[in-house]
């Protein structure tokens, strides 16, 4: 079987939410376009933003689903295919929202409010990233395997599904685990090449379920016992831009 772009998923807020793509247009070296655009910054991490963010920042300064396994379980973007005006969310715990990130980042902070632990400091800013606000301090794209959470799901006999993971390319047709062993290679998708650069390692933010928003599993463990390291998915660098499609083959 022949591997193919089977997703294309977008995050434009860090952290919070997502969305699928049928198509998108690609730079060399940058990330995918409106993927964590935005973040939202608490009190502890306003000491390292400034007035406003000039370069790309640590997770340890936004709000992230590792601290609040409820962030998972938030869904939606722009839906469209470039990145426009008003984000539209959802939780299960929560009435939708639909806001401007450029005039409305109070807003989101009073709708996500509810769902942050008080034990956290507060979230204070929405603030537009530079580049992105990727865990990866470099203009990576994720790239994803379903043979490799297919795996994972039929040894533990669990479906985890792709939002927990929130990475932005999957693929099928490889062997499970086989985009580990790519590193260091140049893929071919569509017209768009890109070079994968090193394996993601996974945080406590995955060991919640993106459904519910609750913790089910201890994933960084999980991944350890099943396949020996804690890594699922790897990150590469677009190397020649383009338009990719899902479907488009896989080289």
């Amino acid at each position: 079987m022949s591997a193919r772009l089977s997703l294309i998923r977008r995050h434009p807020i860090k952290s919070i939410g997502g969305e699928r793509l049928e198509t998108v247009a690609l730079q060399p070296s940058r990330p995918l376009p409106g993927d964590r655009l935005w973040a939202l910054l608490h009190q502890g991490g306003e000491r390292h933003a400034g007035a406003v963010p000039e370069r790309w920042l640590p997770k340890s300064c936004f709000l992230q689903g590792a601290k609040c396994a409820s962030l998972q379980a938030v869904q939606g973007g722009w839906g469209q295919p470039e990145p426009g005006r008003k984000i539209t969310l959802s939780h299960p715990d929560r009435p939708d929202l639909s806001f401007d990130p450029e005039t409305e980042g109070q807003r989101l902070i009073d709708w996500i409010l509810p769902l942050w632990p008080e034990a956290f400091p507060a979230p204070t800013r929405l603030v537009r990233a530079p580049v992105a606000f990727a865990d990866a301090s470099q203009p990576y794209v994720s790239i994803l395997s379903l043979s490799t959470l297919a795996a994972l799901e039929a040894k533990l006999g669990q479906s985890f599904g792709v939002e927990r993971w929130r990475g932005n390319l999957w693929i099928e047709g490889w062997a499970p685990e086989e985009e580990r062993s790519l590193i260091g290679q140049v893929l071919t998708i569509g017209e768009v090449e890109l070079r994968v650069v090193e394996p993601i390692t996974r945080c406590p933010a995955t060991s919640a379920s993106a459904l519910s928003g609750l913790i089910d599993i201890d994933m960084p463990a999980t991944l350890e016992h099943v396949f020996g390291h804690r890594d699922f998915g790897v990150y590469a660098q677009v190397v020649t831009g383009g338009t990719i499609h899902c479907g488009d083959e896989v080289r």
